[in-house]
Parts: C-alpha cells; sequence; structure tokens
C-alpha cells in the first residue's frame, strides 16, 4: 500500500512538469535583410514552433518604420503552416524601401492564429520575438 501512494504521489508530480516540456513559445526572428534588384526589401523570417500545436493559420499585420521611424506602410504577411516542434523559413518582399532605410518593423497585429483543429486563439501571449537584422522586430 505504501508504495501505491509513493508512485502516485511521483506521477501527480511529473505530470505538469511533463505538460510544461510539451508546451513553449513560438519564437519569431527577423533573421536577415537583402535588397531585391529594381528596389525594395527581402526580409527573412524563422519561426521556432515549440508550442506543441501545429499551426494552420498564421497572419501578422506588421508595420514597417522608416529610418526616421515614421510608419511607412503596413504589411500582411501569412506564415501558415507551422508544423509543431519545426524550425520554417519565410521570406517576404517589402516592396518600395531599402532594407537599410527600415528601423523597425512593428508586429501591429496577428490576424489569424489557427491551431489545426482548434478554434482561433490568441497568440500574442505565446510570442518571441528577436532580430539578427540591423531593423529590430518588436511588440
Amino acid at each position: 500500500m505504501p508504495l501505491t501512494r509513493l508512485l502516485t504521489a511521483l506521477a501527480l508530480i511529473c505530470l505538469p512538469i511533463t505538460a510544461a516540456a510539451e508546451t513553449g513559445p513560438l519564437h519569431v526572428e527577423l533573421n536577415k535583410t537583402e535588397e531585391i534588384e529594381g528596389g525594395g526589401c527581402r526580409a527573412f523570417f524563422l519561426f521556432r514552433n515549440q508550442t506543441g500545436k501545429s499551426f494552420e493559420g498564421f497572419e501578422m499585420s506588421l508595420a514597417i518604420l522608416d529610418g526616421n521611424g515614421v510608419i511607412d506602410r503596413l504589411l500582411s504577411i501569412d506564415a501558415a503552416p507551422l508544423p509543431v516542434q519545426r524550425t520554417t523559413l519565410k521570406l517576404f518582399e517589402i516592396p518600395e524601401i531599402s532594407c537599410s532605410n527600415i528601423s523597425e518593423i512593428l508586429l501591429h497585429d496577428i490576424t489569424s492564429c489557427q491551431p489545426q483543429n482548434e478554434d482561433q486563439m490568441d497568440c500574442f501571449p505565446i510570442l518571441e520575438l528577436s532580430s539578427r537584422a540591423a531593423a529590430q522586430l518588436v511588440k
């Protein structure tokens, strides 16, 4: 009987640890930018999905700030699908502005965050943003 209680207690202690290991952040990294021949900027984003869920829908509205910190435009990008426990590379073109004239990219809104076989959810709490490019990626 005492062994059964001990095993039950250990199982209850381990359950939260197992659940926490399966759910982590959705990390979005602006990895690099490069000039597009003929004008514009190509942005390379890495999406590291450590959430425990695959996303069949993931769309972001980004505000592109110029070298003076003034909003140049809003850009809507569709990054789906984002498979669970995978790193996905997505390229997006930002027309009519050079990469060197982008000071910051602001995540203005998440217009779609649709886990596979689930209802839409609010992804802001699980997002982590970073940038290796000259322009910063911020919430």
